[in-house]
């Protein structure tokens, strides 16, 4: 693919939608808003300033009906098919460990390939991308994909505690949470701050393990739209890339 051609980088999440131009070879910032339907009217959004020939390469973790209404927005602009990434035995130096590899996220996918290119390759990585789930996957040396964990988000944690406790509900309803309050005194802050806890507190014993595996060089990288708000409970050499997977998308899709 050309360095000259312009680009559209897309991340359709379960909750949101990232995107990204490349344009000679340079990425801009990534934007994103919360993922409304099939996201058929932010897709119309995003393509409408791109030029002719542009190519939109995209990983989608949303549905089938997304993955159509992007299909559809391209052809609507005259553009060329979206590419997809998907998850494949094998890709930018890297090789996936699962079983069936198929069977592995696509966003995973790319957060791995974009967190091996962006820390300059042949270094072992423990990877975390925080949003609706919250990933974490060891990468060995060697680009050799040693496996992981899923499970869920600080936000989706709250959610499931509200549903499913009738009388936390109630007492947490009208709360607020006051930033820089360790230890809440009120139901809703205990809930929000022990979720963010409770992840910090995996993502930290995870990256312990990966270095006890992989060795003590193992770098810890986090990704994803709940990492700021986990982050000042991680350790300060950890590397936070907010465009991670879209890089690896970049990355992934861009090869001859």
């Amino acid at each position: 693919m050309s360095v000259t051609a312009t680009l559209l980088l897309v991340d359709a999440g379960n909750s949101r939608i990232k995107w990204a131009r490349v344009t000679r070879g340079r990425r801009g910032a990534q934007r994103g808003e919360p993922l409304r339907g099939n996201g058929a009217s932010t897709f119309r959004a995003m393509l409408a300033p791109l030029p002719a020939r542009a190519q939109v390469l995209a990983v989608n973790v949303a549905g089938r009906d997304v993955e159509r209404a992007l299909v559809a927005a391209t052809r609507a602009a005259n553009l060329p098919a979206p590419r997809f990434l998907r998850s494949t035995a094998s890709a930018a130096g890297l090789v996936n460990g699962y079983e069936e590899p198929w069977r592995l996220g696509a966003d995973r996918w790319a957060a791995l390939v974009g967190a091996w290119h962006a820390t300059g390759a042949r270094k072992p990585l423990c990877v975390v991308d925080i949003g609706t789930a919250m990933t974490i996957d060891f990468l060995g040396a060697d680009g050799r994909h040693r496996g992981g964990y899923i499970v869920p988000g600080p936000a989706l944690a709250v959610r499931s505690l509200l549903r499913g406790t009738k009388g936390i509900l109630r007492r947490s309803r009208g709360a607020r949470v006051r930033k820089g309050d360790a230890w809440p005194r009120s139901t809703l802050p205990a809930i929000e701050n022990g979720s963010r806890e409770a992840c910090a507190a995996m993502i930290v014993r995870s990256h312990a393990s990966a270095r006890a595996l992989l060795g003590r060089t193992t770098r810890l990288v986090v990704t994803g739209g709940g990492a700021p708000d986990v982050l000042p409970r991680l350790p300060a050499a950890t590397l936070h890339v907010p465009d991670l997977v879209l890089q690896g998308v970049q990355v992934a899709l861009s090869e001859p």
